[in-house]
């Protein structure tokens, strides 16, 4: 069984007398030949195939740099025979209203405990919680700018409920706090609302709302036996558009146990994913990888987002998420020394393009893998290109050192370095725009108040994020 190291309390990359053993490993009786000539010609993956090629051949340790480029190979074919040539891209903000969490996630550094938010609290904390009115200024602001995609996801704030009669439902438990996880909002500096609440805020004009994971889901229902559908219809009904597959983490419960105890399980993950389509939204599906799952694993999480797709059809796209190691629990207890490789990232790209034949579209995160590297990715079966973003406070919190922003310009500099277009794409991809990239200027135009005007022009503030970070 592979073995990684158990939480410590010594120094980043301590030794540890303990260890983790998984029940799954990566081994097989396929071999890297036939799993390679299954993905070149276009058949359905196993799992014993999937870790083969994940770990060009179990019949080796490390990873061959020949069998690796075979692999990315095959999978830029699949690329361009399944989505075309284009480096599709979207104009988004970030909103996340609230960064007080008591989930203790192990690999997170977004959160801050819930306690620190309330107003007997006497310390100082770098936390934020946003009202309503905060939220749509927020958005109102950035649409002004071209943007038609916000992406809002948050901590599980105790005092969030999913309306005034959850609200009632969750005050009626003898002791709320430790039984639903839950405190009124006047015990805190800030009220956040409800969920209804934040969603009607943040819908203005016809920006499109990304919001509400099945973990945000899970905790908007909790207390009661309403189902997620049910959930997901009342806040498709106050403005949400689609929802983000991410709080997927690892979908192995042997590693979810590690890394997110406390979170939902597998299970729950796809209920809400199910829940979320059944009501007539589009999701996405993530993975966050490179920290104390093994290859297999990787591919067991595939597996499980493969049947999903088959059975119900709604992922836009999958978003590999490479894991931020440096200021996170994880991290500093020892468990991990790092995060995934260059060669790791690359195959997990290009696998996913193989393995996951029902879904179009797989993003390379310029956020997590910098410019040069996620370029790269753009290459090893990757089309999507992430987002403008405008704020993101999650990866930057965690150690990442790539920016907050990218603009149309920037588009089409990085993907003309690898000879493919910029295309502007609505938030489900139905709508998309070659960007002309002799236009001048260059800005978003799919957005209700986009008129190709640079997001940033006049602010003050468009030079303040470096558009070419050093690579990993």
């Amino acid at each position: 069984m592979r073995e990684r190291p158990a939480p410590s309390d010594g120094p980043p990359g301590a030794d540890s007398d303990a260890a983790i053993e998984f029940d799954i490993v990566p081994e097989t009786d396929q071999s890297f030949e036939n799993a390679l000539a299954k993905a070149r010609a276009g058949g359905r993956l196993t799992i014993d195939d999937g870790i083969e090629l994940i770990t060009t051949g179990t019949d080796h340790e490390g990873i061959d740099p020949v069998r690796k480029e075979q692999v990315l190979e095959a999978a830029d074919r699949r690329r361009a025979a399944v989505v075309g040539e284009d480096v599709t891209f979207v104009a988004n903000l970030n909103n996340n209203v609230t960064t007080a969490c008591n989930t203790g996630c192990l690999f997170c550094n977004f959160k801050n405990s819930a306690h620190q938010f309330e107003s007997a609290h006497d310390g100082e904390h770098a936390g934020f919680t946003k009202t309503p009115a905060e939220s749509r200024s927020i958005v109102a602001d950035a649409l002004e700018m071209g943007i038609y995609e916000v992406t809002s996801v948050s901590g599980l704030h105790p005092a969030f409920a999913l309306n005034g009669e959850h609200r009632e439902i969750l005050e009626s438990f003898d002791d709320p706090a430790r039984e639903v996880d839950y405190k009124p909002p006047a015990i805190y500096d800030t009220d956040p609302g409800t969920y209804l609440d934040q969603m009607r805020a943040m819908s203005v004009g016809d920006v499109h709302l990304h919001s509400m994971t099945p973990e945000e889901a899970a905790h908007a229902r909790r207390g009661t036996d309403w189902s997620y559908e049910s959930v997901y219809r009342e806040l498709k009904a106050a403005g949400l558009d689609s929802a983000p597959g991410t709080a997927a983490e690892i979908l192995v419960e042997e590693v979810r146990d590690v890394i997110c105890p406390g979170k939902i399980s597998s299970d729950e993950w796809v209920a809400g994913m199910e829940g979320a389509m059944a009501a007539g939204l589009d999701v996405t599906a993530t993975m966050m990888y490179g920290h104390v799952e093994n290859a297999a694993h990787r591919i067991h999480h595939l597996k499980t987002i493969r049947d999903l797709q088959d059975r119900l059809g709604g992922i836009t796209e999958f978003v590999p998420l490479s894991f931020v190691h440096q200021n996170t629990p994880l991290y500093e207890r020892g468990v991990v020394a790092g995060g995934a490789s260059d060669a790791e990232d690359e195959l997990l790209v290009a696998v996913s393009r193989l393995f996951l034949d029902n879904v179009e579209n797989v993003q390379a995160s310029w956020v997590k893998f910098g410019n040069a590297k996620s370029l790269k990715l753009l290459n090893c079966g990757a089309n999507d290109f992430m987002g403008t973003i405008l704020s993101e406070e999650i990866t930057t919190r965690a150690g990442g050192t790539y920016g907050e922003f990218r603009s149309v310009a920037d588009y089409v500099e990085m993907t003309a370095a690898i000879g493919r277009p910029a295309v502007e794409r609505s938030t489900d991809y139905r709508t998309q725009r070659v960007v002309d990239p002799d236009s001048d200027p260059l800005g978003p135009r799919l957005g209700p108040r986009a008129d190709g005007t640079p997001l940033l022009e006049g602010r003050g503030d468009a030079d303040t994020v470096d558009p070419t970070p050093a690579d990993d």
